[in-house]
């Protein structure tokens, strides 16, 4: 009888627990309604004020044309694709030679 009251009471304080933080959720705080600056702002002004002086540093590098001749080159004919069967063929023969590098001797 002890363990029915027992387990009767726990069921009940469960039950009791959970409306309870149903009813009053943790109150969050609010985010506030501007972000505040950090020091990474600063440290971001200055490499910006680096990258500028850096690139007024460069000389402005300007590329050559390119030849005609490159330009009128055919591009390179794709290749055929391989058949299922092919394709399944070399990949096996790649997994057996992996196993065998693997295998101590």
């Amino acid at each position: 009888m002890r363990r029915l009251t027992a387990w009767i009471g726990g069921v009940a304080g469960g039950i009791a627990a959970y409306r309870f933080f149903r009813r009053h959720p943790q109150a969050e705080p609010e985010p506030p309604a501007y972000p505040e600056p950090t020091e990474a702002d600063e440290r971001a002004e200055e490499l910006r004020v680096k990258l500028a002086e850096s690139k007024a540093a460069e000389p402005a590098v300007e590329e050559a044309p390119s030849e005609p001749a490159a330009a009128e080159e055919e591009p390179e004919p794709v290749p055929e694709p391989e058949s299922p069967e092919d394709r399944r063929a070399r990949v096996h023969e790649e997994g057996r030679a992996a196993l065998d590098e693997m295998k101590p001797e």
